[in-house]
């Protein structure tokens, strides 16, 4: 196993190719969709593979396999989605065998019922355990509350932002100490204007139906009640009355089975005599052509984010961002009143609040030029700061780091 020992020296520390050089991690998640767990995944994996390890991840596929083998990370099939608990005890007894054969030197939890079979497989083979909380867990009932506490039992716990370690402090106080706060990142290098071309925008834009006189007001994620399509919805009406021309609300992602919720936007878009104006364009693979694209991004969720990763690239695209003010886009995105205005990065607006939304994206609108680019460059500085993809890489590869040179030691003993 590599010597660890080099990482508390920030000044002239060995590159991670040769700190990580023959050491194997094992990530396991449900499935590799689109979402921020599964990115995460993917580019942990890229950097792993970057730094001289071998990068697995179990899990039961997905439309990102492909991305992540293309990035060298290995995939490993595995029914990761179980919450059956005889079946997780049963995937406990294949991590183990896994591990064995593999050679697997840490696991890195990223979702609860994998978490369960990780946890008893590392338990055994004394392993070091790491997880990582994507989202800020609900706990209805006491019986869930010790479900979702598995994400609490590792030797690091990650939290994804602030607001998610507070929740976690909250409900898991004994996790305090191997709590460590590591902000979701973003690729500057794809998420950045000058890397898309006039024809991707364009692309996009023919596949949505938008005219080329239309602006877009964009709300990206999937369609689910919390992620706010009502509230947007009904800013779009009020905006229209407000004498708002040529824009149109694109709502970008995937419905996944949700045909009712689907019908309910459908119906509320007729009822506001907005059809045509509010498009439901299904799953975007190309996001940075997308927040290019529009003229104002949209995220008004009415359950808090536990990070927000789309209001991080709406900024590095330099694209207004309009959040609901709550969860971890309180952090992500800054507004007044913790400061003045003319330094903000985008706007926060009440819950719910389709009046404020309406305000907020008018007043994104109708900026002129100077304003626009000013805000642009604040935000685009903003992420590069606090939100980069290789201040999460590092981050992470050196909680993988600080643990092995422990787990190291402890052997050598």
């Amino acid at each position: 196993m590599s010597d660890f020992s080099s990482k508390a020296r920030p000044v002239g520390r060995r590159p991670k190719e040769e700190r990580f050089a023959g050491i194997t991690v094992l990530q396991i998640i449900p499935a590799l969709d689109a979402g921020g767990a599964e990115r995460t995944t993917i580019d942990i994996a890229d950097a792993l593979t970057r730094a001289g390890a071998r990068a697995l991840v179990a899990t039961e596929g997905g439309r990102l396999v492909g991305e992540l083998q293309a990035r060298g990370g290995l995939w490993i099939p595995f029914n990761a989605s179980t919450k059956n608990p005889l079946r997780i005890w049963g995937n406990a007894r294949r991590l183990e065998r896994l591990v064995r054969e593999e050679k697997v030197d840490l696991i890195h939890a990223r979702s609860r019922a994998p978490a369960w079979s990780a946890r008893l497989a590392t338990k055994k083979l004394n392993l070091p355990f790491v997880t990582t909380y994507h989202g800020a867990y609900s706990a209805s009932s006491e019986w869930k509350k010790r479900y979702n506490g598995v994400m609490a039992q590792a030797d690091v716990v990650i939290a994804n932002s602030n607001f998610t370690a507070a929740t976690i402090k909250e409900n898991w106080p004994e996790a305090a100490e191997r709590l460590r706060v590591i902000h979701r990142g973003t690729d500057l290098t794809a998420f950045t204007p000058s890397a898309v071309s006039f024809e991707r925008v364009e692309t996009l834009r023919r596949a949505w139906n938008v005219a080329p006189h239309q602006r877009i007001v964009l709300l990206p994620g999937r369609l689910t009640g919390w992620k706010g399509q009502p509230v947007l919805i009904d800013a779009a009406a009020i905006l229209k009355q407000k004498g708002i021309e040529d824009t149109v609300f694109v709502l970008a992602g995937d419905a996944q089975g949700r045909d009712g919720y689907v019908a309910e936007l459908e119906t509320r878009i007729a009822e506001r005599g907005l059809k045509g104006l509010v498009l439901r364009v299904g799953h975007c693979s190309d996001m940075p052509a997308a927040y290019l694209s529009a003229a104002a991004v949209a995220i008004p969720s009415t359950s808090p984010e536990a990070f927000g990763r789309t209001a991080v690239e709406a900024q590095a695209m330099g694209c207004p961002v309009v959040v609901a003010d709550h969860g971890a886009t309180s952090e992500t995105v800054l507004a007044p009143p913790e400061i003045v205005g003319n330094l903000r990065t985008g706007w926060r607006t009440p819950v719910g609040d389709a009046e404020a939304l309406a305000e907020a994206l008018h007043e994104a609108l109708t900026l002129g030029a100077s304003a626009r680019d000013g805000l642009a460059a604040r935000a685009r500085a903003h992420v590069e700061a606090h939100f980069s993809l290789d201040v999460m890489c590092n981050a992470t590869l050196d909680v993988y780091a600080d643990l092995l040179m422990k787990s190291r030691k402890l052997k050598d003993e």
